[in-house]
Formats: structure tokens, C-alpha cells, sequence
């Protein structure tokens, strides 16, 4: 069950996400953006209702499609866009772009480029957890993509070995960068189907709606706190974009790209709040507060410095300078 007041916050930060991501979208486009982006709209109450079960000393993991995980997780649009225009004021100091953010006072130990790399580090950080006595839990959210990569078996090999307090989250939007998922996996489900060759849990959700992955999540987790080791979840969702700014994704079925786009999980959280007797009003207000948000995030944004070059080499290594490497 969720109230109408906690479902209002959840969807104005929804909102935020797809404001944030729509700004990136077109400050590419003026060519103020470099390199490119991987936009996960579509995909935001994933990372809105997991963050909602989570302690704020959690840890969480990302995918180079990782905005709406880090804004989740305490990062301002404006730190983000900032970033992603290679600004001082980025939430890397412009060192990290768009599939490098991190804010680790916020327990968003990254986004990382390489897939499936992170369930490791995951495990890591959950290992952390168990050798200094808290009740901490880290969490991976990885593509479906990534569960035909090593590193994802030998994380949750290790994970239910060691019961380490650990969720691995699976946003399985059917497709492997331009690849259908289903063409190249033996399972229906590239998740969720292979938590049992490891002992765990494997469980689905609709990735769309907020609370049901909230209430999947915070179940997950107070199991992991309690000691009872890894689960594996899947959330079934769908890119509103291609794989990235380069793909105009004319790979998916017309029919397909429709019938998702009409499960829009702002959608779902906006009629929702509807059926509770929230006022059109109040919604309204909250996609303007958002709008707000951004408009003056990009704002902030474009007039921000250049980095210092001196600052190239800080932030590095542990100890601020390479001396150690001779």
C-alpha cells in the first residue's frame, strides 16, 4: 500500500528524472553535450522505487545508463547536466560524463561503462558491509544484456556462496544494446530464470510501477539485512530512446515501441494518484516544480567554467597524487 503524499513525491521525482534526461537529450542536440548518451527514460521507476527501500547509507551500482539511479540517489540535475556539458561544477568535476556519474557521500558508488563489470564490485561493497559489522546493502542495477557476461555469474556465484547482503536488480528492456535478448538467451527470463543454478531468489516485477518495485525491493533487502543472503530481481521495462543518442532504434516492432510507450510508468503513477482522489491540480504543480527544477538546472549549467586543468590529475588516486605507481 502506499499513501497519496508518498506516491506524489515518488512521481515529482519521476517527473524530475524525465525532465533531467529530456534536457540532456536536447543540449546534445545543440552540441553542448559531447560524446554521447545512453537516456534511460522509460525506465525511472526502477530506480525511484528501489531508491525509496533503500537507507540512505546504502550502496548502489549503475550501468552507463545510470542518470535516473544517480538522481535518485541524492545527485542534482543540475550537478548531472553540468557533468555531462564537461563543466567544474559537474558532479565529477567534469572527469566522469555521462556514463561516469558518481556521488559517493550519496552511496552511488557509479555508473560504469563496461558491462557487467559492477556485480563484482557490488559483491564487494556487500562484503565490506558483512567484515564491519553493519546491516548495509548494496544493490546492482545492470541491463539484460549483461546476464550473458561472466561477471554477472561470478558475482552471484560468489554472493550466495558467501550470503552476502547483496540484491542484484536486472532492468531487462528486451534489448542487448540493438540485439533482442530473447534471440540470444535459452531462458524467457535472462534473469530472473537463472537465480536457481545459484540457490537464490529469482523474482519479476512490472519495472514500471513504482510501488510494486518499491515493495520488491524492500522486501529483498530487509531479507538481505536480516542475513539471508543475495536475490536476484528482474524488472520488466522498455527505453523510450535507442541504446544511445547515435541509434534511432528502428529495430523495434512499431506495435512494440506503442504498446510500451502506452505503459509509461508516469502514466501509471499520475492515474494512480488519480484513483486516490489527488486533485489535477496538485499534479500539475508537481511536473511545473519539476520543470522549474531543470530549466534552471540548464541554466546553471551552460554558464558554469570550463574545469582547471590543474585539476586534471586530483581526485585520481586515494591519496590525491601517482606517486606510489614508482
Amino acid at each position: 500500500m502506499v499513501d497519496s503524499a508518498e506516491l506524489l513525491a515518488l512521481y515529482e521525482q519521476m517527473v524530475l528524472i524525465r525532465r533531467t534526461e529530456k534536457a540532456a537529450h536536447d543540449l546534445f542536440l545543440q552540441g553542448l553535450v559531447k560524446g554521447t548518451t545512453h537516456l534511460a527514460a522509460g525506465h525511472e521507476a526502477i530506480a525511484v522505487g528501489a531508491s525509496a527501500a533503500l537507507r540512505a547509507d546504502d550502496y548502489v551500482f549503475a550501468t552507463y545508463r545510470g542518470h535516473h539511479h544517480a538522481l535518485a540517489r541524492g545527485a542534482t540535475p543540475e550537478e548531472c547536466l553540468a557533468e555531462l556539458m564537461s563543466r567544474a561544477t559537474g558532479l565529477c568535476g567534469a572527469k566522469g560524463g555521462s556514463m561516469h556519474l558518481t556521488k559517493a557521500a550519496t552511496g552511488m558508488l557509479g555508473s560504469y561503462a563496461i558491462v557487467g563489470a559492477h556485480l563484482p564490485m557490488a559483491a564487494g561493497a556487500a562484503w565490506s558491509a558483512r567484515l564491519r559489522g553493519t546491516d548495509q546493502v548494496a544493490v546492482a542495477f545492470f541491463g539484460d544484456g549483461a546476464t550473458n557476461i561472466g561477471a554477472f555469474h561470478e558475482a552471484l556465484n560468489l554472493a550466495a556462496v558467501w550470503k552476502l547482503p547483496v540484491l542484484f536488480v536486472c532492468e531487462n528492456n528486451l534489448y542487448m544494446e540493438y540485439t533482442p535478448i530473447a534471440s540470444v538467451t535459452a531462458v524467457a527470463r535472462p534473469a530472473a530464470d537463472r537465480a536457481s543454478a545459484y540457490g537464490i531468489p529469482g523474482e519479476t516485477v512490472d519495472g514500471n510501477d513504482v510501488v510494486a518495485v518499491r515493495d520488491a525491493v524492500a522486501a529483498l533487502a530487509g531479507r538481505a539485512r536480516a542475513g539471508d543472503g543475495p536475490a536476484l530481481l528482474e524488472a520488466a521495462t522498455y527505453r523510450h530512446f535507442g541504446h544511445s543518442r547515435s541509434d534511432p532504434a528502428t529495430y523495434r516492432p512499431a506495435e512494440e515501441v506503442e504498446r510500451w510507450l502506452k505503459h509509461d510508468p508516469l502514466d501509471i503513477a499520475r492515474g494512480r494518484l488519480t484513483e486516490l482522489g489527488v486533485p489535477e491540480e496538485t499534479l500539475t504543480a508537481a511536473d511545473e516544480r519539476a520543470q522549474d527544477v531543470v530549466r534552471k538546472a540548464v541554466e546553471a549549467a551552460k554558464s558554469a567554467p570550463a574545469p582547471d586543468p590543474e585539476q586534471a590529475l586530483t581526485d585520481v588516486w586515494a591519496d590525491g597524487g601517482a606517486a606510489w605507481r614508482t
